[in-house]
Formats: structure tokens, C-alpha cells, sequence
């Protein structure tokens, strides 16, 4: 008679873990073995010895089964197996003299499988140790060892097999009575593709806040170097612990529990609580987005390994099965070598949605260089002639002209392909406009800490619709106002008015080859400083130029996003793919291409001539509310009401980096103009400076005390100038803030970021306004600061 186990054996897939050495083998091979060998064994005992069997006992079938293994014969049986294997991996550990690993592996076994335990550790077992070794040569106990972990992870009649790793390349098998609360698969690292749909565990719900309370002790009283990167739990272990109360439908615990230890959560995560406050029923998480992020996405901690083996340890002390499911099932725990990170270095980097980002999502390849500018022929004599007769000063001139010219001719190593996406080609306008840019440059003022830029504020003022957004044409010279009573207001901020195309009958009449066609176009009836656009349904979001100032996008919370001709001032296209407000837009740096991005989570990209979408870019948790084009258009940033920013790549759609650090909703964006750096600013009053090459922070500047709605780096990068709700503009030392940045290795692959103690050494200056937030900065090409914000009478 076979003594097969009633239930069929399954497989517990055996997951890699970041303390082995090598991953355990596949198991693939093993159903068929254990299969056999119950088969072909009659006399195999059907289970582990039982609680109450003498222990004597139990280390006799020890002995047997490990005898049974080092001889060639009959497979053993899957109970023998379990036992087998044990004492193979503990016969081989004294062998080696792995003194540590193996009283590990004692203790863990005694945790886990109580019968289990009372069989391999016994007297009788002990003494095995001895003799087996004796008879067995070192090759037969490693190929014991390979059969171990293929047979580990192998469950027995509905109680789990786990694999926890001991020491490089050892497995220990153990088994959970299926009496025992909580018995689930434990392993090193959470898989990151089994998302429980629900939280379905079934502790007793009285002990969550011992468990809780138990951990905070445990935490608050370990050394100072582990505290503080284990203090990161609190927060996803207070919300999932919760979750988890409120779903079983314990509503009278799930409150206690809130209200004893939601006071002890940090600041930066109250907004969160506060929505957490009211999922008190099991019916309110249907549905729920903040239900929904933190069930479908695992909360990210980096963690060194000194510490993990700490928590670990404890929690396996303790029995916290509650606990352990949890860090097994909703956290993602990043491990680190090395030192753990001081409470400053943690603190700089968590306060997003769902923790930090992962050291692997930043180590994608980013080409933040920029392109090499298209060679044109330049009629610049002539205009240098009469620059010479005005301004007397030809030499001044003539090597800023050259430098220009020569600056085009080298390339960015860190540049892209010139064809990597496809960009519109110059036509006859543009090359204009780049010949003014030019000379426009060489009369730029050089800024820096002794020559700060002076500031032209416009302010809007009887604004009694509601100012939502603003952007100024790279030339300086039309000004566009996004309202919350559904227009957009352009006005023009030169003596030159603003003036719409004739009619169609008008145009006939025209001679095409004068060389005044461009003016003789133009209607002198319609000229004025101000043109109205009317075609959304709801308040303007963001508006957005482009950089031939032919065109204006705005978006609204009417779900479109709509492309106006500046020539006609009507209303081109309309562009319908989000389904909810759009909350910016912008242009890119070449035209052609515009991003928007909304309270769908979604950032989309467009060309003007496609209704369609070109490329979805998805991953925030929550609304996109500010997007920007890096300078080679070859990346979009996207910053989020998640508190988050991530790079996305045009080219493919990937995310290729995401940054965390800001403690609120992000609400503007700037790249350097080399391309190299990314300044963001958010709700917490914090401006976050970004190495994009390593995927690094490299400066926090502090000062606001407000949401900071605009930033712009001057024309050549040495200033960096931020507007806040708190009515002021301040100017930062760029130069300073990105000089001699630590960015080896070590700190690209853990994150030890060190910030300068005081931003305020970066502090040139601050500008108050009367009563007028300022929402919009802009440096003109010869890098005055302007400044706009509508007057507020509170």
C-alpha cells in the first residue's frame, strides 16, 4: 500500500533572494521525484512525527532517513525528505565549520517547524552529525545539497514548504502545521508580480495593536544607525494594517488602531491619512483610488542589509506572522551593502505615494545632451555692418559671432542621435529667428552673484476671472493669460499690435513676390493689444507657445487641449484623449511636438498634425500636474500630485528615471539649459535639484514658504529664479549649487546623498511683491527676468 499524502503536493516556486549567493534550483524536476518516491515507498511514514512523539524517536527516523539518503537505493519519502534535509544542511555546515549559519539555521528551524525541530535537533540527531560525516565523502553530501533544493520546495499535504535562505547556497526546508495562523510562504523578497487583489488574512484582529506597538518598541529601542531606516515601516505597515482591519470588516478595531497611531506617522503623509480616515467599511474601498494605489503598487524602502537581517530576525523571534505577511505581500524592501543611511539622507529622499523609487529604475541610459545645432547659411555681414556703425564697437562683435558659429560645429557626447526622433525641419522664418537669437545673444548681460538680472513684473490686475495660467513667447514679445471663466487672453507686450490675417478676397489682390508680403498680409482693422480666444468649456489649466510663435496651446479642465493660430486667432484643432481636466501642456524646444498631462495619471504626446496620441506615458499614481520638454526634445518630465517626478523617453514611452524627495504635489519644472540638471518645485516650499546623467539629488534649496508655481534657469545657467505662492521671486547661485558633486559609485548605487547643510549660501536674493503670487517666470534672450501673477486683494 502507498502511504500517499491525501492532497495532491504542490509546488512552491522558489524566488530569488538578495541574501544567497545563487537562487534556488527550479523545481521544475521535483513533482515527478516526490511522486516516485511515495509510490515506491511502502513503508514511508505518511507525516512528520507528531507534537507529542518522544523525541528519541523522531531523531531515530532522522537517522534512518539521512542513512536512507547517503546510500544509493529507494528515493525517500516527502515526510523523510523534510528531515533528511535538515540534517543534511546542518551535517554540512559543522563540516565546514559555518558555526553562525548554522545556529541560524537551528533557531529558524525551531520557529518554523516546531515537530520539525523536535526531530532534527534532538540528542539522537545531534549525534548523527558526528557519525554521518564520517562515512559520507564531501561530494556525496553536495549532490545531497542539490537534491535538497530541488525537494525543499516541495509542500507537503497542505502544509507549506518555505525556502529561507541560511548562507550562501544553503536552503532549509521547514514545515507550518495548517492549524497555525498566518502559515504562508516566506521568503527574502517580495515577488513583485503577486499583487493580492485583497486583503484577505485572518489574524486576530485584537493583536494588531500589539504587533504594531511591539514593533515601534523594537524599532525605537534598536541602535541609532537602524533606526532610522527602520522607522520607514511605520508608515505602509499603519496603512496596510488598517486596510486590512477595515476589509475583514473589524470596524471597531480598525478605528482603535487609527487613532492610537495615526499621531505618530510623519507630517508629509497627514493629507494621506486624512483620505485613509474615511475608508472605514469595506464598501468605501470599492472603488477608492487611494484604496487602489496602495493595493496595486508595493511600497518601496531601502534598507541596508544589516538592518533587514535585524527585522527579519525579530519578526521570526517574535512569531509576527501578521507583520511578516505584510513586508512580504505590499512592501518592495530595496537591500543595500554597505553603511545604513543617516536619518538627513532618508529623510531627503522618502514622502512620495509609494515610497522610494528603486535603485534599478534610474540606471537606464539617458542622453541629456544637446543637439548639435543645424548648419545655415547666415547673411550676417550686412546686419554686422550697420551693428558696427550704431554701437562703434566691431571688435566686441566679431568673436562672439565666431564663438557662436563654432559652439554648433562640436558635438555633445552626451547628445543623442541627431535622428534618433524625428524633428521638423528649419524653414526660411526659423532661420531668421535663430540669426536675431544670435545677436540678441551677444549683447546678453553674463549674470552671477555680483551682477544680479533685474525683474520687470507684469501684473494682472481686476484679474476677476480667475488667472490660471501664463506664458511668454521665447522672444518676449506676446504675453497669453489662461482664465478660469474659460478664455485665453493674448496680449502683446511690444508698441507692436496685434493683427489678424486679411479675408480670403483681400489676399487675392496681394503681389506674393514683394518682399513685404509678410506685413502686407496683415489686417491694420483688427490690430490691438488684446485678442480674446473663446472655445473651451471650463477653466484654462496651461497655455503654451510655440517657438516660432505661430501657434498657442492651452488646456482645460474641459478635458481638450486646443491649438489656436496666432495668425487668425481661431481655434485650429482641438485635441480629445484625456477624459478628465488637463492640467498643462507644453511645447517642445523644435515645435511640432506638445505634451499634456491630466487628473487621468497620464501624460500623452502629440504632434499638431495627428488627433491621436503618439506615445501614452503611464505610472503616476496620481494626477500629472506639470509637464516640461527637455531641451534635446528627446525626454519629457512629468511631476505628479503622487510626489513624484519621472523622465519619460519619446522614443519608446519608458520611464528612465523617477525622482522622490518632495514632501507635496509637484507644480513646476525646469531643465538647465546644458540639459543636464532638472530643478522641481512643489507644495512643500522646497525647490529639489536633479542630476539626470546619475539619477541623483544634488541640492534641496529652502526659503519658500509657499507652493512654488514657477522656476526658469537664466539663458546661460548661472541663475536659477523661483516663484512662490508666498508673493516673492528668489535667485539661486545655479553655478555654485552644481559644482563639485559627489557622484561616484558608491553613492549611484546606494543613494548616500549629501546635501549642503544651508541652502540660504546659495541665497543671492528676494524680491516681495505687494499682494501677487507669482505663477510665471521667463528670461528674455538677453536675460532680463520677467515675472507675472495676478494682484490679490486678501
Amino acid at each position: 500500500m502507498a502511504a500517499v499524502a491525501e492532497e495532491p503536493p504542490e509546488v512552491a516556486a522558489g524566488k530569488p533572494d538578495p541574501e544567497a549567493g545563487t537562487p534556488p534550483q527550479p523545481p521544475a524536476a521535483a513533482p515527478p521525484a516526490a511522486a516516485a518516491s511515495s509510490a515506491t515507498t511502502p513503508a514511508a511514514p505518511p507525516a512528520p512525527a507528531a507534537e507529542g512523539e518522544p523525541a528519541g524517536n523522531g531523531g531515530e527516523a532522522a537517522a534512518a532517513a539521512a542513512a536512507k539518503a547517503a546510500a544509493p537505493g529507494p528515493a525517500a519519502s516527502p515526510a523523510a525528505l523534510d528531515r533528511q534535509t535538515l540534517v543534511a544542511v546542518l551535517q554540512f555546515l559543522r563540516r565546514s565549520n559555518l558555526r553562525e549559519s548554522e545556529e541560524i539555521l537551528r533557531r529558524e528551524a525551531r520557529l518554523l517547524g516546531d515537530d520539525l525541530g523536535a526531530a532534527a535537533l534532538s540528542p539522537a540527531g545531534a549525534g548523527l552529525l558526528g557519525t554521518a560525516g564520517g562515512e559520507g565523502d564531501a561530494g556525496g553530501s553536495e549532490a545531497l545539497l542539490n537534491r535538497v533544493t530541488a525537494a525543499a520546495a516541495i509542500s507537503i499535504g497542505g502544509s507549506v514548504a518555505t525556502v529561507a535562505s541560511a548562507s550562501p547556497g544553503v536552503a532549509a526546508a521547514a514545515t507550518v502545521p495548517p492549524g497555525k495562523v498566518g502559515g504562508g510562504v516566506v521568503e527574502d523578497q517580495p515577488d513583485v508580480s503577486a499583487v493580492l487583489s485583497a486583503y484577505n488574512q485572518q489574524g486576530d484582529p485584537t493583536l494588531y495593536e500589539e504587533y504594531y506597538s511591539g514593533l515601534k518598541n523594537f524599532i525605537e529601542c534598536s541602535l541609532d544607525c537602524h533606526r532610522a531606516e527602520l522607522s520607514q515601516l511605520f508608515y505602509p505597515l499603519f496603512v496596510h494594517m488598517y486596510l486590512e482591519l477595515v476589509y475583514n470588516q473589524h470596524e471597531s478595531e480598525a478605528k482603535s488602531f487609527f487613532e492610537r497611531f495615526h499621531g505618530d506617522q510623519e507630517c508629509y503623509y497627514q493629507d494621506d491619512l486624512r483620505v485613509l480616515s474615511s475608508l472605514t467599511k469595506k464598501e468605501h474601498m470599492k472603488g477608492n483610488e487611494t484604496m487602489l494605489d496602495f493595493r496595486t503598487s508595493k511600497f518601496v524602502l531601502r534598507i541596508s542589509r544589516d538592518s533587514y537581517q535585524l527585522l527579519k530576525r525579530h519578526l521570526q523571534e517574535k512569531q509576527n506572522n501578521q507583520i511578516w505577511n505584510i513586508v512580504q505581500e505590499h512592501l518592495y524592501i530595496d537591500i543595500f551593502d554597505g553603511m545604513p543611511r543617516s536619518k538627513q539622507q532618508i529623510d531627503a529622499m522618502v514622502g512620495s505615494l509609494a515610497g522610494e523609487a528603486k535603485r534599478e529604475a534610474n540606471k537606464a541610459k539617458v542622453f541629456f545632451g544637446l543637439l548639435k545645432e543645424p548648419e545655415f547659411d547666415v547673411p550676417l555681414d550686412d546686419e554686422d555692418e550697420e551693428g558696427e556703425n550704431e554701437e562703434g564697437k566691431p571688435k566686441k562683435k566679431k568673436p562672439k559671432k565666431d564663438s557662436v558659429g563654432s559652439k554648433s560645429k562640436k558635438q555633445d557626447p552626451n547628445a543623442p542621435p541627431q535622428n534618433r526622433i524625428p524633428l521638423p525641419e528649419l524653414k526660411d522664418s526659423d532661420k531668421l529667428d535663430k540669426v536675431m537669437n544670435v545677436k540678441e545673444a551677444a549683447r546678453r548681460v553674463r549674470l552671477g552673484p555680483e551682477c544680479l538680472p533685474s525683474i520687470c513684473f507684469y501684473t494682472f490686475l481686476n484679474a476677476y476671472q480667475g488667472l490660471t495660467a501664463v506664458d511668454i513667447t521665447d522672444d518676449s514679445s506676446m504675453i497669453v493669460g489662461g482664465f478660469a471663466d474659460s478664455t485665453v487672453r493674448v496680449w502683446s507686450v511690444t508698441p507692436k499690435k496685434l493683427r489678424s490675417v486679411k479675408a480670403a478676397a483681400d489676399l487675392s489682390l496681394i503681389d506674393k513676390e514683394s518682399d513685404d508680403v509678410l506685413e502686407r498680409i496683415m489686417d491694420e482693422k483688427t490690430a490691438s493689444e488684446l485678442k480674446i480666444l473663446y472655445g473651451h468649456s471650463g477653466p484654462v489649466y496651461g497655455t503654451s507657445f510655440s517657438p516660432d510663435r505661430n501657434y498657442l496651446l492651452s488646456c482645460s479642465e474641459d478635458g481638450t487641449v486646443r491649438l489656436w493660430s496666432l495668425q487668425t486667432f481661431t481655434c485650429l484643432v482641438g485635441y480629445k484623449g484625456h477624459n478628465y481636466p488637463v492640467w498643462d501642456t507644453q511645447f517642445s524646444p523644435y515645435g511640432y511636438y506638445f505634451v499634456s498631462g491630466g487628473h487621468d495619471r497620464v501624460a500623452r504626446l502629440w504632434a499638431t498634425d495627428h488627433y491621436q496620441p503618439l506615445r501614452i506615458f503611464a505610472g503616476h499614481l496620481a494626477d500629472v500636474t506639470c509637464t516640461r520638454f527637455h531641451p534635446n526634445s528627446n525626454y519629457i518630465a512629468t511631476g505628479s500630485a503622487d510626489r513624484t517626478v519621472r523622465l519619460w523617453d519619446v522614443l519608446n514611452g519608458n520611464c528612465v528615471r523617477i525622482f522622490t524627495g518632495h514632501k507635496g504635489p509637484i507644480h513646476s519644472l525646469a531643465f538647465s539649459p546644458n540639459g543636464r540638471f532638472l530643478a522641481t518645485g512643489a507644495t512643500d516650499g522646497r525647490v529639489l535639484l536633479w542630476d539626470i546623467g546619475h539619477g541623483l539629488m544634488v541640492g534641496e534649496l529652502k526659503g519658500h514658504t509657499d507652493t512654488i508655481y514657477a522656476l526658469r534657469f537664466s539663458r546661460d545657467g548661472e541663475i536659477l529664479a523661483s516663484g512662490s505662492m508666498d508673493n516673492t521671486v528668489r535667485l539661486w547661485d545655479a553655478v555654485k549649487a552644481f559644482e563639485d558633486l559627489e557622484t561616484d559609485d558608491f553613492t549611484t548605487a546606494t543613494g548616500h546623498i549629501n546635501l549642503p547643510e544651508n541652502s540660504q549660501d546659495l541665497l543671492l536674493g528676494t524680491y516681495m511683491t505687494k499682494s501677487t503670487p507669482v505663477v510665471h517666470l521667463h528670461f528674455t534672450r538677453r536675460n532680463l527676468l520677467l515675472a507675472a501673477g495676478a494682484y490679490s486683494s486678501q
